[in-house]
């Protein structure tokens, strides 16, 4: 018999723990919604006035890059997959983007759907090899095929305004970035179209988890066997997180197309992935606000560090010795952390207004 049976105000071991939101009295479904449109306004309105060119650009990437982070976190944190391939991804949705807009043909909204429809294809493609491995075997065929497109991409190139399937013009020097829609001609007001679409992906991602799919997933995670006992389709639920988040992931590489300087193959390293990876366990893996803190942790630190004429290699070390910090001492990462912090201080303002 289970000793936690009949017990009331007893948590099993096993138990999910509350969310922040929970703790501090919301229900799930409000919390869930509110902090990404809490954090898109603020961004939106506050932001632009109190920064300079260098800072939007830097944030632009940021909020780009936590959108990769949040299909990440939907792969391993809420399927338990292992995927290194999500910088790359986000080079093939730029490459991609760059391809469909080069006509001028479809307006830029339809390019970030088509684009991401591509990625979400390619990620199926990506997640068959998935229904027979996991762990360090999936993490290792991910990485290789970040390697790959990189390897592609090096003697591809981003479409330039050329002809031909490819788009390349070798003669013309550099690449052309996507161009803009009318209301987000400026660099201000790209950021702020950009966060919005990033928060229209994080409500994506949550919608899914708080669903059918986000309950399947919580059980695969879990145990396979198990899910497989209770009627879940496995196969398809983990090619459906392969596609959203490689669809994420692809509209967010679309609106790194678009942003100023356009793309370079150098911008995808696969190693970038293995960064990604770091930063989102020490930002929070299992909890969707620590993507939006790892996209800051790999964007706008190293602007930092730059601003304060360090090297950015200090960074690599900073990540490593948060990372071992991490394991050790906070699992759930600084969002989790945060959030544990923000319950204890919900439950003492009770008590003192009691």
């Amino acid at each position: 018999m289970n000793v936690f049976q009949g017990t009331r105000g007893v948590r099993a071991p096993d138990a999910p723990r509350p969310t922040a939101g929970e703790r501090l009295g919301l229900r799930p479904p409000l919390s869930a919604a509110a902090w990404p449109t809490g954090v898109t306004a603020a961004a939106v309105l506050l932001l632009p006035p109190l920064t300079s060119a260098y800072w939007i650009q830097v944030l632009t990437a940021a909020a780009v890059f936590s959108v990769a982070a949040l299909g990440l976190s939907v792969l391993y944190g809420r399927v338990g997959l292992i995927s290194l391939g999500q910088i790359a991804m986000l080079a093939v949705g730029g490459w991609t983007a760059e391809r469909l807009g080069q006509n001028g043909a479809l307006p830029f909204p339809l390019v970030l759907l088509v684009t991401g429809l591509v990625t979400g294809l390619l990620g199926i493609v990506i997640g068959l090899p998935a229904l027979r491995l996991s762990g360090l075997y999936l993490a290792l065929i991910t990485l290789m095929l970040a390697a790959a497109v990189t390897i592609v991409l090096t003697n591809a190139n981003f479409p330039n305004g050329g002809k031909g399937f490819l788009g390349y013009d070798p003669v013309k020097s550099g690449t052309v970035p996507l161009a803009r829609p009318d209301l987000a001609a400026s660099d201000t007001a790209y950021f702020r179209y950009t966060v919005v679409v990033c928060a229209l992906m994080f409500l994506l991602a949550i919608a899914h988890t708080r669903g059918r799919p986000g309950r399947a997933w919580a059980a695969i995670r879990q145990s396979e066997h198990a899910a497989m006992a209770a009627g879940i389709n496995v196969t398809l639920y983990k090619l459906w997180a392969f596609a959203l988040a490689c669809f994420m992931t692809g509209v967010a590489g679309a609106l790194l197309a678009a942003s100023a300087g356009g793309l370079t193959v150098y911008q995808f390293p696969p190693q970038e992935s293995i960064t990604l990876l770091a930063a989102l366990l020490m930002a929070g893996m299992y909890n969707f606000a620590g993507a939006v803190i790892a996209g800051l942790m790999l964007k706008a630190m190293p602007a930092l560090l730059d601003t304060w004429g360090v090297s950015g290699n200090v960074l690599l070390i900073l990540f490593g010795v948060g990372l071992v910090q991490t394991l050790v001492t906070s699992p759930e990462g600084i969002a989790g952390q945060l959030g544990r912090d923000l319950g204890r201080l919900a439950t003492r303002m009770r008590r003192s207004a009691s």
